[in-house]
């Protein structure tokens, strides 16, 4: 995405959504599916690291989720 005046608007939506990620227990598809098209490898070890402390938290974590961090491995 375009930077405007130094202002990388792909980093800051990467960002905004990682944070809501983190506090919601159980984050939206949409959410996650979004980042997932953002993504840069800089972004992908925050990302990583964010939907692994999902699993930890859920006692029975979601295939979804699952399937999401294997494909970030």
């Amino acid at each position: 995405m375009a930077r405007e005046g130094g202002f990388d608007v792909r980093k800051e939506v990467i960002r905004l959504l990682l944070e809501k990620v983190a506090q919601e227990r159980h984050p939206s598809g949409d959410m996650l599916n979004t980042i997932e098209q953002l993504l840069t490898p800089e972004y992908v070890p925050a990302y990583a690291q964010v939907l692994m402390e999902k699993l930890r938290e859920d006692k029975h974590p979601s295939k979804d989720m699952l399937k999401r961090v294997m494909t970030l491995a």
